[in-house]
């Protein structure tokens, strides 16, 4: 009878240790991912850091999956912060700082090949903000445009400054009718004035 008693309690702890095990096996297994990771740094003498702890500025580190933060500056330089998420066995990731200060700009002088790098770089991102913006934001590709008593722009957002990705749209009115006119051709291309960041002026 004790016999039979012991062992559904037997099954039962071989059985709850073979969860451990496997949940164990899993959860190491995830935290030993790893990927490589390169990065290229301009100027190649900044301070970077990863996650808070200091790594060399160019070549390859092993990170683990998930999130992570790069920060890098140097004297002279705007400094720069990227997040990005680890994942698969290679990622390269650009550390390019831009000069802010005659010393930068000295730098940049000397060493006009990772200049170009730079300007290139510079190039490349602005082309893909630039296709963002137009396809968040179609009225994009009608500007600027000048109307019947008004002329239609763009700046950057006025309900949401600090964002690069985000516009408003300038009218300026002339006439009497501008207005009427202005909101005619946008409501004319399928756009609702209400869901645009509107910035109405009068010209003179």
């Amino acid at each position: 009878m004790l016999e039979e008693n012991r062992r559904p309690l037997f099954i039962g702890v071989v059985a709850l240790a073979v969860v451990v095990v496997l949940v164990g096996g899993i959860l190491l297994f995830r935290g030993g991912s790893q990927t490589s990771l390169t990065v290229e740094s301009i100027p190649n003498d900044l301070t970077l850091k990863l996650d808070g702890h200091e790594i060399p500025a160019n070549g390859e580190v092993k990170v683990k999956a998930g999130q992570h933060t790069l920060d890098g500056q140097r004297r002279g330089f705007e400094d720069y912060s990227i997040t990005f998420t680890a994942e698969g066995d290679r990622q390269a990731v650009k550390m390019y700082l831009y000069a802010n200060s005659a010393e930068g700009r000295e730098w940049a002088k000397n060493n006009p090949g990772e200049e170009l790098k730079l300007e290139a770089e510079a190039g490349r991102q602005y082309d893909q903000t630039q296709a963002r913006l137009k396809q968040k934001y179609p009225i994009l590709s009608q500007l600027p445009y000048v109307g019947d008593g008004f002329e239609a722009t763009y700046t950057k957002s006025k309900s949401d400054p600090t964002n690069p990705e985000a516009i408003s749209v300038v009218i300026e009115v002339y006439g009497p009718q501008g207005k009427e006119k202005a909101n005619q051709w946008i409501q004319g291309y399928g756009w609702d004035p209400a869901t645009l960041d509107l910035i109405w002026t009068t010209g003179k």
